[in-house]
């Protein structure tokens, strides 16, 4: 049996799975929790990284290893390789206002949507790489190298040292703003801008089977992607799916051969991990808003769903607009959440249960029809991710998107998709391998457009504070 292995080093915690690299079977699994925050010490995801290699058995009878991670973010490292300050997450919205000028710097959101397929938010790299010149210059004149979350992971699993050997891939390098998916190259003058005419060295960017290095135990380290790359190749999405994954963010993907160039900013061009596109949608409130509101009611997770379950489709007109932390699609990053609507015949804790997963699913949907407006064929919908385990989510979701909704049996996905792209580095092939799929559960119901329109009528007052 040939071993290979997947990591995935997300916002909340790192996840490692052991795969045969030609049945897929399921050898082993580890896992280590990462610290709360959206500014980071890397050093915390090599420990974590670290202790769940260890809980997984190893790596030492493991042919071949890639990395999946949380996108964006902003990794420097000065000319020894050592960080320079504490990573920014892609939530840390500090960045909003540097994004603000970087799009009118350039000209507008156009120019952006033209030049990389990306409109500069608060989550990408280069509107952290502006705070930074901007707020902590000497950080920034430090800086000789940026990075990745993914990179410097993939970069410390082979120990090099030097700055030269740092690696992405198209799909992770597609989220920094100064990377173009469409041409497969980076625009350096765009990293200039952003970092006030620094060109600090950036990774090399690996063809999707490529082989970066090697681990000390010597097998091969496989390119490594973002994680919404990797959660699709870890499903198996074809043309005509779209990914919704549930968990701190709320994403909705889908793959594409053809480029997107969004003006409006909503949807970022991005680039998949096998040399095909990912148009991606990313609002800043996920599943955290199930837990915010089971939290509120006193309850666990099953009876919020049983409560949602009983309060009626349009839930009498109450109506909650999640931005409980901001909001990144639509770009407003000093909204506040709200709730519309109140009467005392919706006032109970099943309509309240209800407004949080109608209130999270209608914009969701919004970014499904953001992906429809670029060209991209909507046959059914993958939900995924935390959020997936909520049986009320589960059951409202065709009738708020208004397609069928496939579950597929809970996993890793992002961990399964780096250990694929692991097998397929260690084949060498022209395609990654074909793994059984997971088993699948599917929901459908009548669509609802009313609960969107009255949705969609309310979600602009919501103002920042």
């Amino acid at each position: 049996m040939t071993l290979v292995a997947g990591i995935d080093s997300s916002t909340q915690s790192c996840k490692v799975i052991v795969r045969d690299a030609d049945s897929g079977e399921l050898v082993r699994e580890g896992r280590a929790a990462h610290p709360v925050g959206t500014e980071i010490d890397p050093a915390c995801w090599l420990e974590a990284m670290d202790n769940a290699i260890a809980a997984a058995g190893g790596l030492g009878d493991v042919a071949a290893v890639s990395v999946g991670a949380q996108q964006h973010g902003m990794v420097c490292l000065d000319s020894g390789g050592e960080v320079v300050r504490p990573a920014l997450l892609w939530n840390d919205t500090r960045s909003a206002k540097a994004a603000t000028d970087l799009v009118e710097e350039l000209g507008g959101s156009k120019a952006w949507a033209d030049a990389v397929g990306v409109v500069p938010v608060a989550a990408v790299t280069a509107s952290k790489l502006r705070w930074l010149a901007d707020h902590e210059p000497g950080n920034a004149d430090r800086t000789a190298a940026v990075c990745l979350p993914h990179d410097w992971l993939s970069w410390k699993l082979g120990g090099s040292g030097s700055i030269e050997e740092l690696a992405t891939d198209a799909g992770d390098a597609s989220g920094t703003g100064y990377y173009a998916a469409s041409t497969r190259e980076y625009r350096t003058d765009l990293l200039a801008l952003a970092f006030r005419d620094r060109t600090p060295h950036v990774p090399r960017v690996a063809s999707p089977n490529d082989k970066i290095g090697s681990t000390g135990s010597g097998g091969i380290i496989g390119p490594g992607t973002g994680d919404n790359a990797a959660a699709a190749l870890g499903l198996g999405a074809v043309p005509g799916d779209v990914i919704i994954s549930i968990g701190t963010s709320g994403v909705v993907s889908a793959v594409s051969a053809t480029p997107t160039h969004d003006p409006s900013g909503n949807v970022a061009g991005f680039a998949d991990a096998t040399g095909l596109h990912l148009p991606l949608v990313c609002t800043l409130n996920g599943a955290r808003i199930l837990d915010a509101t089971a939290s509120i009611l006193g309850v666990d997770h099953a009876e919020l769903s049983r409560l949602a379950l009983t309060a009626p489709l349009g839930n009498d007109g109450l109506v909650m607009i999640p931005y409980f932390e901001g909001e990144r699609t639509p770009n407003r990053p000093d909204a506040t959440g709200a709730m519309h609507g109140f009467r005392l015949q919706n006032s109970t804790p099943a309509h309240f249960a209800r407004a949080a997963v109608e209130g999270l699913l209608c914009g969701l949907a919004d970014g499904v029809d953001d992906l429809v407006r670029q060209g991209v064929e909507v046959k059914r919908v993958l939900l995924v991710g935390g959020g997936a385990k909520s049986r009320a989510l589960c059951e409202i979701a065709p009738a708020i998107l208004g397609v069928p909704v496939v579950i597929p049996a809970p996993g890793e996905y992002v961990a399964e998709g780096a250990c694929r792209q692991a097998a397929w580095a260690l084949s060498g092939d022209t395609q990654p391998p074909v793994w059984p799929k997971p088993e699948e559960r599917r929901f459908d119901a009548e669509p609802a457009p009313h609960v969107r329109e009255r949705y969609a009528s309310l979600r602009e007052l919501t103002e920042g504070v």
